[in-house]
């Protein structure tokens, strides 16, 4: 197939994956996961075609689909597909961490009665997490956009006859729309301003920037990256299957926001960048801090994704995009990775979550133990190991820009990630079982444990070897790079290396490396020397619980909660009454049914009384006026 075709054929292959397994195989308990899985298996092959046909150094590749006008309005003529060289990176990372994360799912929903309806949503979201990433132009991106949330809130809400979940599903619902109302108001006003919303274009015409536009759009990356103040939807979107946290929460959707924000970076002025600095920055504290306040382990881990994230749009802020879209792509591996040893573990402790009624899991779970480690160590940013390359060149970049607040509060999530990450390890996999779950816990089966090995073992480990050196590790005739296509490399590759050269200038090397290294010995050591003789009970809450109260409390929950109770609900209260008083009251019952209702209540009065001498009276006087006016002329 040619370039066009793959790009058609990648987009449309889990859309009909999706249609066949919701049509014939809904309650089937093979029929859908095969379907599903065997889709994502085509994804993952025809992408790796593309991305091994194109050239490194020019990876770009595009394609059409028909679309439809309105009016004058043709931006969705066709349906304009496109890869570019940040397409490229994310391509390779979806569609490989999608693989696995669906391979896993076969074994983790294994007693699940809905594995029909559960894996038809994957598809559904694999269709449109690859269409915003295949998108031409912002309109586009924004179907894709809703697309990706509609399927969001319906994994999020897989077991919906409980209350959490449902809950959980409408609170991301919600929350991601108040993003994506100011997201669609800066794509009409980018349309507005500069007649077109393609963005090979738009970086074309270059000019003058708006900073509404970029702030407006900024809007949809705080929504769909769960960033402050919209941040309040992820930890909470944690009741849905773990599957569903490792692919959507870690890996693909909330990245989404981040490789949108990469691939309009040309639009984004000083002040919008500022913006994003201060907000992920602080995010990025904050979270990694508060993931030490939370017992359920994939909510710890849902706050480490809130930091991660963080780490990402403070690179953007600090105007490094390059960077943001390689900490991208080094976090789908580690933290799926996680989400997946977090997810094996919850299935062998028959579905408990609670990290202090765990423990003594490492030698009955060594698979899963290892790739924790490894992963972990990622995170952490253990020199040479994926995570290393991406986070702390995020760190050296907020130093070496002299941006000395953000760099302390990077510096301040790095500790935070190495002390939840050892706190973690130390709660689950080691002391004794404080559980019947954990007591009885085995390893989980091939279906699980080989994602585990691939995503954890090998890429949390390696993904990042192609930054080594100046060529990286090409092998394949140079069409490989590491464990990377080449032509998803070039986007990240050019970046790293001008910040490492930057940093060898001033001489920085040496001190960020040992400045890593000191962050990972202190932070690790801390945590496991405090947790590692927990006796069921969360150490900081027992001997420190105002301490642990406070990173465990929601202030932004409930500020809203307030918000909605006292502001939101009386206003709308008022507007409750003037609609009753003035519209329903005044204007509707009064004028526009009131005076219908007068002049028919006249009219039966006085015309339509069912008695017939007043019929033959209007009948006569009728006749007498039609008469006159003949008469008088006034009708011919």
């Amino acid at each position: 197939m040619d370039n066009a075709t793959l790009l058609q054929t990648i987009l449309l292959t889990p859309l009909v994956a999706a249609a066949i397994s919701a049509l014939f195989f809904r309650r089937s308990r093979w029929g859908a996961p095969v379907v599903s899985v065997a889709a994502a298996g085509v994804i993952l092959v025809l992408s790796l075609q593309l991305l091994l046909g194109l050239d490194p150094a020019n990876p770009t590749a595009t394609a059409s689909l028909p679309g439809f006008t309105i009016g004058s309005f043709k931006e969705l003529e066709t349906f304009g597909l496109m890869i570019d060289k940040n397409g490229a990176a994310m391509l390779f990372v979806v569609t490989f961490v999608a693989f696995w994360i669906h391979v896993f799912s076969v074994g983790y929903m294994d007693d699940d009665k809905a594995r029909g309806r559960f894996f038809t949503g994957l598809s559904v979201f694999m269709f449109s997490i690859l269409g915003i990433i295949l998108a031409k132009n912002l309109f586009m991106t924004f179907i894709f956009w809703e697309l990706v949330g509609f399927s969001s809130y319906m994994l999020i809400a897989h077991y919906f006859e409980t209350d959490y979940a449902a809950m959980a599903s409408k609170k991301a619902f919600i929350a991601n729309r108040v993003g994506d109302l100011g997201f669609l108001v800066g794509i009409i006003l980018c349309y507005s301003l500069y007649g077109t919303t393609d963005f090979a274009a738009l970086e074309a015409a270059g000019g003058d920037k708006s900073v509404a536009v970029g702030l407006l759009l900024m809007c949809g990356f705080l929504g769909k990256s769960a960033q402050f103040p919209l941040h309040v939807w992820l930890t909470d979107a944690m009741a849905g299957p773990t599957p569903v946290s490792a692919l959507i929460h870690a890996a693909t959707m909330v990245a989404a926001g981040v490789f949108f924000m990469v691939r309009v970076f040309f639009l984004l002025t000083p002040e919008a960048l500022t913006t994003m600095l201060w907000l992920c920055a602080g995010m990025a504290a904050l979270a990694g801090l508060a993931a030490l306040g939370q017992t359920d382990i994939k909510k710890s881990l849902a706050y480490s994704t809130l930091s991660h994230l963080g780490f990402m749009g403070a690179a953007i802020g600090l105007g490094l995009p390059e960077i943001a879209l390689l900490h991208m792509a080094m976090h789908a591996f580690f933290k799926a990775t996680l989400f997946l040893c977090a997810g094996s573990v919850i299935h062998a402790c028959h579905h408990e979550q609670d990290m202090t009624k765990m423990g003594g899991l490492l030698k009955k779970m060594p698979l899963t133990a290892a790739a924790f480690v490894v992963a972990g160590l990622s995170i952490a940013a253990f020199p040479w190991f994926a995570g290393w390359y991406s986070k702390d060149a995020i760190i050296s970049g907020a130093y070496l820009t002299g941006n000395v607040p953000a760099f302390v509060a990077l510096v301040i999530a790095a500790v935070g990630t190495a002390l939840y990450v050892g706190r973690m390890f130390a709660m689950v996999f080691l002391g004794k079982a404080h559980g019947h779950g954990a007591e009885h816990a085995k390893e989980s089966s091939p279906w699980m444990t080989v994602p585990l090995v691939v995503l954890g073992v090998i890429f949390s480990l390696g993904a990042g070897w192609f930054l080594a050196g100046t060529e990286g590790l090409p092998w394949l005739d140079g069409k490989m790079n590491a464990l990377f296509p080449a032509a998803a490399t070039t986007a990240v590759s050019g970046g790293y290396r001008e910040l490492h050269h930057a940093l060898a200038e001033q001489d920085l090397v040496a001190p960020m490396l040992i400045l890593g290294v000191a962050i990972l010995v202190v932070g690790f050591v801390a945590a496991i020397l405090f947790y590692r003789t927990s006796t069921g009970e969360d150490r900081l809450r027992a001997l420190h619980p105002t301490a642990y109260k406070a990173l465990e409390y929601r202030y932004c929950d409930a500020l809203y909660d307030w918000y909605i109770a006292k502001v939101q609900q009386r206003f709308a209260m008022f507007v409750s009454l003037l609609d009753t008083v003035f519209v329903s009251g005044l204007g509707m019952r009064a004028i526009v049914a009131g005076i219908p209702a007068t002049v028919g209540s006249l009219i039966r009065r006085f015309v339509h009384t069912g008695n017939a001498a007043v019929s033959v009276f209007w009948i006569a006087a009728g006749a007498l006026i039609v008469a006159l006016l003949l008469i008088t002329g006034a009708l011919n």
